[in-house]
């Protein structure tokens, strides 16, 4: 199985940034699509931002858009989100997804597409 760790949450001011980094294990992160979500309380989870196998696709919700970038480094099984310019509607639990499939046009924002998820890091931004 594929396990994810995420990092790089925290309380930041309005306007500030801050970087989050997903570890995946084993020689197969590769072969997966990655993906970010995020769920605030009483709210359902929603996509963020995601990136194909080979990094040459990128994808964002139109809420981000402009503010974040995902990245991946395969030789490192790291995917990463800098997240510029946040807003208080920004805070949420980040999670990091994986998607073993290859319809990653059709999918990429579905969280139900993504087959292992991370344990979630808290991104609040403060007023």
């Amino acid at each position: 199985q594929v396990q994810l760790v995420e990092s790089g949450g925290g309380l930041v001011q309005a306007g500030g940034s801050l970087r989050l980094f997903c570890a995946a294990s084993g020689r197969t992160f590769s072969s997966y699509a990655m993906g970010w979500f995020r769920q605030a309380p009483g709210k359902e989870r929603e996509f963020v931002a995601a990136i194909s196998r080979s990094g040459g696709s990128t994808n964002y919700a139109d809420s981000v858009k402009g503010r974040f970038t995902i990245s991946r480094d395969n030789a490192k099984n790291t995917v990463y989100l800098q997240m510029n310019s946040l807003k208080p509607e920004d805070t949420a639990v980040y999670y990091c997804a994986a998607k073993p499939t290859t319809s990653y046009s059709r999918t990429y924002y579905i969280p139900g597409m993504y087959d292992y998820w991370g344990q979630g890091t808290q991104v609040t931004v403060s007023s």
